[in-house]
């Protein structure tokens, strides 16, 4: 004897299964952790700062 299938649930499965695959793709390419996350954000703090500090005029001083 066969296993019956219900076919709404196997859809439905195979639909997860399926999002789960193109969750699992866009992880890897947009994905990026907290740390950094924080890390480039500090980076370019660090670097505006810096730009910052050495301006030659002043932007209030017009």
């Amino acid at each position: 004897m066969s296993e019956i299938v219900n076919l709404r649930q196997a859809r439905k499965q195979k639909a997860r299964e399926r999002q789960q695959a193109i969750a699992a793709e866009n992880r890897i390419v947009f994905g990026r952790s907290k740390a950094e996350k924080r890390l480039v954000e500090s980076e370019r703090a660090l670097a505006e700062a810096s730009l910052d500090a050495r301006r030659l005029t002043r932007p209030d001083a017009d």
